[in-house]
């Protein structure tokens, strides 16, 4: 009996890292298509402007479509509530890390003045995690952000040690986002539930699918709903 769960495990565990590895291809052929997408979209005019700073998730790596990605789900949401039309400029950049943010994402940020701004990045800090330079990195991006700019905590991983990384990140997260007074995401509560490989996870078995990426853009809502009453009140 033992050694027919041993064998079943093994199977089980070849199968998933095969699917990871073809996946894995298919997402890299798709990255230049989620790419010029937001660059497209980039170009559009609208009366309000959003803006996401990120890494693969904010370009929706691992949905059927870029726009089924969070941010695409949340610029649907700006419109269908306000009304108004959105220009939505993408900055996630696939891979991304705080430090990437910092030196290809920012310089651009600089150059707008965003209506809505949601900032979800630092997953890929954790595999090789510093607690000094993620805290170092982040107190420096967050400091070129408004006031109002909307602050997701790292998604959960899952698994250890990755996750111990993830908490101690979200902890040195929230005390910076606190010191700035930002609004913060419970992104990783929202994520750990998200617990089924095939119905929440896209192939490659690390990015979220679109069942997934609407419990991302679910776990947004409140903080985009509050920024958008704001900018209605000014309005009045």
């Amino acid at each position: 009996m033992i050694a027919v769960l041993v064998a079943a495990v093994v199977v089980g565990v070849a199968y998933l890292v095969r699917r990871r590895r073809i996946w894995v291809g298919r997402f890299r052929e798709a990255t230049p298509i989620h790419k010029e997408y937001w660059r497209g979209r980039r170009g559009e005019t609208g009366e309000l402007l959003y803006v996401a700073v990120g890494d693969s998730a904010a370009q929706g790596i691992g949905a059927s479509a870029p726009d089924q990605g969070y941010v695409g789900i949340l610029a649907d949401r700006i419109g269908d509530s306000t009304g108004e039309t959105v220009r939505v400029v993408n900055l996630g950049i696939v891979g991304g890390t705080l430090r990437t943010a910092l030196d290809s994402e920012l310089p651009t940020f600089r150059k707008l003045a965003p209506d809505i701004v949601t900032v979800s990045i630092g997953a890929n800090n954790i595999l090789v995690f510093d607690a000094a330079v993620f805290e170092h990195d982040l107190r420096e991006l967050l400091a070129a952000m408004p006031p109002h700019a909307i602050v997701a905590d790292l998604p959960s991983f899952h698994i250890l040690p990755a996750e111990r990384n993830v908490r101690r990140a979200n902890v040195i997260l929230r005390g910076i986002a606190a010191e700035f007074g930002m609004t913060v995401v419970p992104l990783h509560a929202a994520t750990s539930r998200l617990s089924s490989v095939i119905r929440d996870f896209a192939g490659d078995l690390f990015h979220p699918n679109d069942r997934g990426y609407r419990a991302w853009a679910r776990a947004f809502e409140p903080a985009i709903d509050a920024r958008l009453s704001q900018l209605a009140d000014r309005a009045r």
